[in-house]
């Protein structure tokens, strides 16, 4: 699993706005399926302008004026201050805040069911051994990761790892499972998700 706790995607702008005042701009966003986008309209409640595109064009569009704001789920979230932009809002903190401390669930590995429950177990084994592998051997895994860190140095490249990497990455444990459930709750509740969705986990 991947989660914010206290902190997640981040809207960012040219001119210092308030979350209130995105209603009137075109956004950036990575995806329409993302936990990114669905928090952002569980956020602002209505309709909005917003234009899709690569989650790594998403910081140099608002920097050159092509978009209003834009909603960042990469490194930009740490290097948004160097091109002079200004945080808007971050969807973690709204999040945290909205529901009494829980993280905000951004991404997580599913398996078909239909593949039975001892199959099932063991592609959860081989995964939690590889994630448990990377965090027990950082520092190779870190330099590994670097060839994907888009202009982070190996300082900011470890800190956005050590957001999105971590102990929450093993085990959602019971505050992560409540969140996931309640994340998919507040969406069908608000008519963006279009079935009640009962989460599932693998233990």
């Amino acid at each position: 699993a991947s989660m914010g706790d206290g902190y997640g995607p981040i809207v960012v702008s040219r001119q210092p706005l308030s979350p209130d005042g995105l209603h009137e701009k075109t956004i950036a966003v990575p995806g329409t399926l993302t936990t990114a986008f669905l928090t952002l309209k569980l956020l602002l409640r209505v309709d909005f302008a917003y234009e899709v595109m690569p989650f790594d064009e998403i910081l140099p569009a608002v920097s050159a004026g092509k978009v209003d704001a834009g909603l960042l789920i990469h490194e930009g979230q740490l290097s948004y201050r160097e091109q002079g932009l200004y945080k808007v809002v971050d969807l973690g903190e709204w999040w945290h805040a909205q529901t009494g401390g829980l993280p905000l669930p951004l991404g997580g590995n599913v398996v078909r069911k239909d593949l039975g429950p001892g199959l099932m177990n063991r592609i959860n084994r081989y995964v939690r051994a590889s994630i448990q592998y990377g965090l027990d051997h950082r520092e190779p895994a870190l330099s590994h990761a670097l060839q994907y860190a888009r202009g982070l140095d190996r300082s900011q490249a470890d800190q956005f790892v050590g957001m999105y990497v971590n102990q929450w990455t093993l085990d959602y444990g019971p505050r992560g499972r409540q969140a996931v459930q309640l994340l998919l709750d507040r969406g069908f509740e608000a008519s963006l998700i279009p079935k009640r969705v009962q989460a599932e986990f693998i233990d």
